[in-house]
């Protein structure tokens, strides 16, 4: 690199050009992802909503439910390694927009699950379409910004899995109490139908605005480019880049577990929280929706200022691990004292937040240890083996109860914890894993 052209950070003034620089790239790329995170979401958590109507309607019963949510899952976890690897070799422009583009019509085809044998394949068919784009995005992000900054870009990035909740549960629940009927359709048929077709429109948007490196943009300098991937360039000297040598990577097994745990309590929660505001009492679909909106509101809220705090300062170990364990006894006390409404939401409310605060900084884990292929397959590998979670969480409930199945998961929860902090780095070691 020529010397007139190289940006050196020795002083507190290139500190803050260089935090500047990396403020404009996150927010030239983040907003993107970020609208097809609360999309996906949203296409995830519609069903919780949808299962409310649908199980008069064909006799779907809440083992049969769990069921077709988990089914989900084997469809995503078998198709996003090889979505990912696919993802690396025509880049990412491409290849999550016809993600978001076959989903959206998956999604919307959820209109055909009149038994079910057919909402299980629709299911296995939204999973297969969706695998590759969490992933896919972590593997663009890590190839943008070096570990250090990236929990900034996750916890944006995450902020869209709480608010698809709090956005679109109170949706779904007015499309549920307001659409039956309309054109001769049930209401939650509308509600695949109005929540599928935006991630088609965001699909074409992705393919006109998303560009696969910072040599293919105008909104950067040369010298900024350069600097950026030569950034890359120098981290991923420190890495693993062969799929082989991933594989054989014993830190890659702690994550995937330690996802696995993590996921389970979220999706948990996710996939059950309407039905028990409804067991509660709460008969409106709408109320149901608010209801469920509020843990997850505060949840983002709290997700991003740890993540930030926990950036700040390298006490990544730290942020992690107290969040999760705050995150079972939230659950435990919320299952225990279920009887009284308005302790248990806030309880709650504790669990999702501290499940979703450890999010972003367990994202920047994997980002330390791979590069280049490896990263493609790895990234991929955890997520889609911690996508087992969304199994396992939905499993444990529909058939143990909700009562018996929110314990479990306050105990697997805390054995996360545990984990989390064996396998973070502490402070004085950041830098690696």
């Amino acid at each position: 690199m020529n010397s007139n052209v190289e940006i050196r950070l020795s002083d507190a003034a290139s500190q803050l050009k260089e935090d500047k620089l990396y403020r404009k790239v996150i927010w030239r790329i983040f907003p993107l992802f970020f609208l097809g995170f609360v999309f996906s979401y949203l296409d995830r958590i519609n069903i919780s909503f949808a299962k409310l109507q649908m199980a008069a309607e064909f006799g779907l019963s809440d083992a049969s439910f769990a069921v077709g949510a988990s089914v989900f899952f084997w469809g995503y976890m078998l198709f996003e390694v090889p979505s990912n690897l696919v993802l690396q070799r025509v880049g990412a422009r491409a290849w999550i927009a016809r993600i978001m583009i076959t989903w959206g019509i998956i999604s919307m085809m959820m209109v055909f699950s009149r038994n079910q044998t057919a909402f299980y394949v629709l299911r296995f068919l939204l999973g297969a379409c969706e695998a590759g784009f969490v992933p896919g995005v972590m593997y663009y992000t890590n190839t943008w910004l070096p570990a250090r900054r990236q929990s900034g870009m996750y916890s944006r990035f995450l902020m869209a899995l709480p608010l698809s909740i709090v956005i679109g549960a109170p949706i779904s629940g007015a499309i549920l109490d307001s659409m039956n009927g309309v054109l001769g359709l049930r209401a939650w048929h509308w509600l695949f139908i109005l929540e599928g077709a935006p991630c088609i429109l965001l699909g074409f948007v992705i393919l006109v605005f998303l560009r696969n490196k910072p040599a293919d943009v105008n909104w950067l300098s040369e010298p900024e480019k350069e600097y950026i991937e030569s950034n890359v360039t120098h981290e991923a000297g420190h890495k693993l880049t062969r799929v082989g040598d991933m594989l054989k990577c014993g830190k890659i097994y702690l994550l995937i577990l330690t996802m696995i745990m993590f996921n389970a309590g979220f999706y948990g929660l996710t996939f059950w929280l309407p039905t028990v505001f409804k067991n509660s009492g709460v008969e409106s679909s709408f109320h149901i929706g608010l209801f469920t909106a509020i843990p997850f509101g505060c949840a983002a809220v709290f997700m991003y200022l740890n993540a930030r705090q926990a950036e700040k300062t390298g006490g990544y170990r730290l942020h992690g691990t107290v969040s999760i364990l705050l995150a079972s006894a939230g659950l435990f006390l919320a299952t225990f004292f279920y009887a009284n409404f308005w302790f248990s939401l806030a309880m709650l409310t504790v669990a999702a937040s501290g499940i979703l605060a450890l999010m972003p900084i367990f994202w920047t884990l994997p980002g330390r240890l791979l590069s280049g292929t490896a990263a493609a397959a790895g990234l991929a590998l955890i997520n889609s083996c911690g996508s087992l979670s969304g199994v396992l969480g939905s499993l444990l409930i529909g058939y143990l109860g909700v009562q018996a199945g929110m314990y479990t998961l306050a105990v697997l929860l805390t054995m996360c914890g545990l984990m989390f902090f064996f396998i973070c780095p502490s402070r004085e070691k950041n830098e690696d894993i």
